[in-house]
C-alpha cells in the first residue's frame, strides 16, 4: 500500500468509532496524569478524539463562598508560564468538530460539605452559577458536569436537605445555561443503598442532559474479601452489580436516554490472606498491589495491569456470573475489566435503550498500545455501542474462553513489589456504598504548592518525580516551564509517603525515610 493510500485510509479510521453510532462516549480525562513520567505521562495531546463524544476535564472546585475554580491554575491556565490545558482540551474540538468538550467540578477529594452549604444557599448558588458559567465561556467548553460526592452523605453539612438543594441548584442551573445553550452532566453514585439517599432522580432527571451512573468500585480493598470492580451480574443479592444499577435508576424514572453506563479503565487490587484460597469472596486483609503510575495501593490501570499480564506470571481466571475476569499471584488479586467484558456490559445496556456509556478514564486505557492495539478499551466500547459486539487484538488478558486457571507469559515470575505482599489496610466493617474513582484519589498528586527558584536548581536536572529530601510525605514534580525546568511540590494522598526506588507513594513502613 502507497504512503497516500495508508495515509487516507489512516483518516477514514479516525472518523470510523463515534460516527458508527448514535450514542454518546463520554470519556473522563484525569488530567494529573500531565505529571506522570514515562509511559504514564498522558498528556492533551494524547486524547484520541474520535473515540469520544464528550470529553470532560476534571476537575474545577469551588471555594467557601461558592465561586467556581481552577484546582491547578499551573496545569489549567496560561497565567505565570502555565501549561494553558483548558484552551489546549478546547482546541481538540478543531480536529473533531463534533466533540462536546465539558468541564467537571467536584470529586471524591473535593468532598461533599462545601457543596452542601452552597446548594443551601440562594447567595452561593448563583455565585456557582454565573461562575461556572462564565468559566465555561470564557475558555470555551460546551457544558459542566457536577461531581458532587454526594448529596447527603459523607461530610454534608445540610443532611437530608442536600437532596431538595440538588434538584434545586441544577433547575437554576438549567434556566441560566439555557440562555448560553450550555450542556449539564451529572456523576452519580449508581447502587441503590447510596443513590437513594442523595437523589430525587425523576426531578434531577428533567434538568440535566445526560446522567452517568459510576457502575465501578462494588467491591475493594474497604471490604474484608475479594470481589469484583464491576461485576455485570452477581449470584446473592444482586445489589453489587451493573444489572441491579442500571435497573434501580430506570426503575426510579430516569429516562434511558439520559442514562449512561460508567465503566472503568482500572482494576481493584486486594491482599489475599491465604494465598491458597483465592476465589471471589476469599478473605482479604487489605488493600493489594499499585500501579506504576497511579501509584495507590488497592488500585491499577488497565495498562499497567495488562503490561503485567505479559511480563510476569499470573493465573487468569473468568466469572461466568459476573462476566468479568479476575488474575491471582501469590497474595495478590485483581479484579479488572478487559475489552470483552466491557463489551459484555455495553450489549446488556443497550438492550435496556440507555444513551451511551462513559469511561474512567482515559488515560488509563492502554493507551501507546504496548499490550496490543492502542486504545483497546475505548475502542471496544465504540465498536459494542456500534453493534459488532468485536474486539480488536487483544492482549493476554483478554477474557479466556474457560474458567480454570491460565499461565499468562511463559517468563519465570517476576520479583514482587515489596508493596503488594505486605501492604494491609483497615477493612470496613460494612459494605462501602459509594464509588470513590471519579477524583483524584487515583493519583500520587492530591495537591500541589509553588516551590522558590533555588529548590528548583538544587534538585531538577530532567522531566518527572522526585524526593524531597526534607519531607518523605512530600515529592518534586520537574516539568518545563518558561525558564527552563520547574518544580512542582506534590503531597502523598492517604498517609503515605515517596518510595524515591520506585517512583511512587507507598505505606511508610515499606519505605526508609
Amino acid at each position: 500500500m502507497s504512503l497516500f493510500l495508508k495515509f487516507v485510509f489512516g483518516m477514514f479510521l479516525l472518523t470510523v468509532f463515534v460516527e458508527a453510532h448514535d450514542k454518546v462516549v463520554v470519556c473522563y480525562y484525569g488530567t494529573w496524569a500531565t505529571y506522570r513520567s514515562g509511559d504514564g505521562k498522558f498528556s492533551v495531546s494524547d486524547i484520541d478524539t474520535s473515540l469520544c463524544t464528550h470529553l470532560v476535564y476534571t476537575f474545577a472546585g469551588i471555594n467557601n463562598d461558592g465561586t467556581v475554580v481552577s484546582l491547578d491554575p499551573y496545569l489549567d491556565l496560561a497565567d505565570n508560564y502555565g501549561l494553558d490545558n483548558f484552551n489546549k482540551f478546547n482546541a481538540l474540538k478543531q480536529q473533531n468538530a463534533k466533540l462536546k468538550t465539558i468541564l467537571a467540578v467536584g470529586g471524591w477529594n473535593e468532598g461533599s460539605a462545601k457543596y452542601s452549604t452552597m446548594a443551601a444557599s440562594a447567595t452561593q448558588r448563583k455565585t456557582f452559577i454565573t461562575t461556572a458559567r462564565d468559566m465555561l465561556l470564557n475558555y470555551g467548553f460546551d457544558g459542566l458536569d457536577i461531581d458532587w460526592e454526594y448529596p447527603n452523605q459523607r461530610d454534608t453539612t445540610q443532611g437530608a436537605a442536600d437532596v431538595e438543594n440538588f434538584s434545586l441548584l441544577l433547575k437554576e442551573l438549567r434556566e441560566e445555561f439555557d440562555k448560553h445553550g450550555l450542556l449539564i452532566t451529572v456523576a452519580v453514585v449508581a447502587v441503590k443503598q447510596s443513590a437513594s439517599l442523595s437523589y430525587d432522580i425523576p426531578t434531577i432527571s428533567k434538568y440535566v442532559d445526560l446522567i452517568s451512573i459510576m457502575a465501578y468500585d462494588m467491591y475493594g480493598a474497604w471490604d474484608s474479601v475479594t470481589g469484583h470492580n464491576a461485576p455485570l451480574h452477581e449470584d446473592k443479592d444482586r445489589i453489587y452489580a451493573v444489572d441491579a444499577a442500571l435497573n434501580y435508576w430506570l426503575t426510579q424514572g430516569c429516562p434511558p436516554e439520559k442514562l449512561v453506563l460508567g465503566l472503568p479503565f482500572y482494576g481493584r487490587t486486594f491482599t489475599l490472606t491465604d494465598a491458597s484460597v483465592n476465589g471471589v469472596g476469599a478473605p482479604a486483609s487489605g488493600a493489594g498491589l499499585a500501579g506504576q503510575y497511579t501509584a495507590t495501593n488497592g488500585l491499577i490501570g488497565y495498562n499497567e495491569f495488562c503490561n503485567k499480564l505479559n511480563t510476569e506470571t499470573w493465573d487468569v481466571l473468568y466469572d461466568s456470573i459476573a462476566q468479568v475476569p479476575y488474575a491471582v499471584q501469590g497474595n495478590n488479586w485483581v479484579s479488572y475489566d478487559d475489552p470483552n467484558s466491557l463489551v459484555k456490559k455495553v450489549e446488556y445496556a443497550m438492550n435496556l435503550g440507555i444513551g451511551g456509556a462513559m469511561v474512567w478514564s482515559i488515560e488509563t486505557d492502554d493507551f501507546h498500545g504496548k499490550c496490543g492495539e492502542d486504545f483497546a478499551l475505548l475502542k471496544a466500547i465504540n465498536n459494542a455501542l456500534a453493534g459488532s459486539g468485536s474486539t480488536s487484538t487483544t492482549t493476554s488478558s483478554t477474557t479466556p474462553s474457560t474458567t480454570v486457571s491460565l499461565t499468562t507469559s511463559t517468563s519465570t515470575t517476576a520479583s514482587t513489589n515489596p508493596s503488594t505482599t505486605a501492604a494491609s489496610t483497615t477493612v470496613s466493617s460494612t459494605k462501602a456504598p459509594t464509588s470513590t474513582t471519579s477524583s483524584p484519589t487515583t493519583q500520587s498528586t492530591a495537591k500541589t504548592t509553588t516551590t522558590t527558584a533555588s529548590t528548583t536548581s538544587v534538585l531538577c536536572t530532567q522531566e518527572g518525580p522526585i524526593a524531597n529530601p526534607d519531607d518523605c510525605s512530600t515529592f518534586f514534580i520537574c516539568v518545563m516551564g518558561g525558564y527552563g525546568l520547574e518544580t512542582r511540590l506534590m503531597e502523598c494522598p492517604n498517609d503515605l509517603v515517596w518510595d524515591d526506588t520506585n517512583k511512587y507513594c507507598n505505606y511508610k513502613y515499606l519505605v526508609k525515610c
